[in-house]
């Protein structure tokens, strides 16, 4: 049989699916949502906290540029000294590391693609093959890729002639400024300017993110007989799920025949049903241990026959205790008084049998509701 082509998958994932693909680490992924938030965290950094970054660098700087004479005569100190210079350093940009890496992180957030899955960085030799390294370069992936680099280059471009044009007097401006005002006044600009650049690529992204959605989604889809394969393995297999009833069924007959010795009275039709009734002290009402019909019928009477279990020949009380009562369930309340006369019996029966006397005479006509009885099989 020929495989599916992309052409079938018709179907939208469905739940199972798109958690498996999550454990493989397949997530939908936007470089363009990474790059914008990195990029626009570091230009509002350097926009709201760029005067303290410069004072901290100059600082920093003039520390490093000024060599004591003691720290030439012993070059053993050059290395504490940069490790402590290094450590200025650090903890001066550290704000600003902090929140490039908050926002490194924050992407997969925004696309619920936050997973931890394993397998994504098990070894795979499929990646190291120039044959699948050539066939990725000229995918579609790669075309979309290229047409969005295409489209970034153009888009800040613009944006960089657009803005060179609308600041051009203060561009100029600065050659007349003292030097420490035009530093300030250029950082400003250039702070200024970046932060317009990136904003520009929010429009990148607003494109980005759904087509990325889209096509996740899109490869992730699937055929209406991976569908209905995928909700058999879900529901399980209709052979197995019989054979398991099959054996439910059989470990409840053991259980349910298992009882018939310790019943207090078979009820019979008398060949095709057999109902066994208990009734103990504490309970409710009389409860039925074992029913049957058939071969399980037979069953049933032949284990009562075999302990001294009473029988009753009750066709239509049979009938009916069959139909409505359930195995280790109460009797229905319309069967009480039918079955409160069979378990009248049952007791004078089991007297005449110590005592002796006059054989009781097994009821007749018991009041079973006609509305309770089937037809007769």
């Amino acid at each position: 049989m020929a495989e599916e082509s992309d052409l079938d998958k018709t179907e939208e994932p469905t739940g199972r699916r798109i958690e498996q693909a999550r454990e493989q680490g397949q997530v939908p992924h936007s470089r363009e949502l990474s790059t914008f938030l990195v990029l626009i965290v570091a230009a509002a950094a350097f926009w709201m906290m760029g005067g303290w970054f410069m004072q901290r660098s100059m600082v920093i700087a003039k520390k490093a540029l000024s060599v004591e004479p003691r720290f030439m005569l012993e070059p053993s100190q050059m290395l504490p000294r940069l490790a402590d210079i290094s450590g200025d350093a650090f903890w001066a940009f550290s704000p600003l590391l902090g929140l490039l890496l908050l926002a490194a992180v924050l992407p997969p957030f925004f696309l619920n693609a936050w997973v931890f899955a394993p397998k994504a960085i098990a070894p795979d030799l499929n990646r190291l093959s120039p044959i699948t390294g050539f066939g990725r370069m000229f995918s579609w992936n790669s075309l979309m890729e290229l047409g969005k680099a295409v489209v970034k280059a153009g888009l800040v471009g613009g944006v960089a002639v657009m803005l060179i044009w609308s600041e051009r007097d203060e561009i100029f401006g600065l050659l007349a400024q003292p030097l420490d005002a035009g530093l300030a006044h250029a950082g400003n600009l250039i702070s200024f300017s970046f932060l317009v650049f990136v904003a520009a690529l929010i429009v990148v992204v607003a494109a980005d993110v759904p087509f990325q959605l889209w096509q996740y989604f899109e490869k992730l889809k699937m055929s209406k007989e991976e569908v209905k394969q995928e909700m058999k393995e879900m529901m399980g297999d209709p052979q197995v799920k019989g054979r398991i009833r099959s054996l439910q069924m059989q470990a409840a007959r053991k259980r349910m025949m298992s009882a018939v010795p310790q019943a207090d009275v078979i009820v019979t039709n008398p060949t095709h049903y057999a109902v066994a009734l208990s009734y103990k002290g504490g309970m409710g009402a009389p409860k039925v241990v074992a029913k049957g019909m058939g071969p399980i019928a037979q069953k049933i009477k032949s284990l009562g026959a075999e302990n001294a279990v009473p029988m009753l020949e009750a066709p239509p009380l049979a009938r009916a205790l069959y139909k409505h009562a359930e195995i280790d369930s109460e009797i229905p309340s319309a069967l009480y008084n039918a079955v409160a006369e069979v378990l009248a019996y049952v007791y004078q029966l089991a007297g005449w049998r110590q005592m002796g006397g006059t054989y009781p005479v097994p009821p007749r006509n018991l009041p079973v509701p006609p509305e309770l009885v089937p037809e007769a099989a």
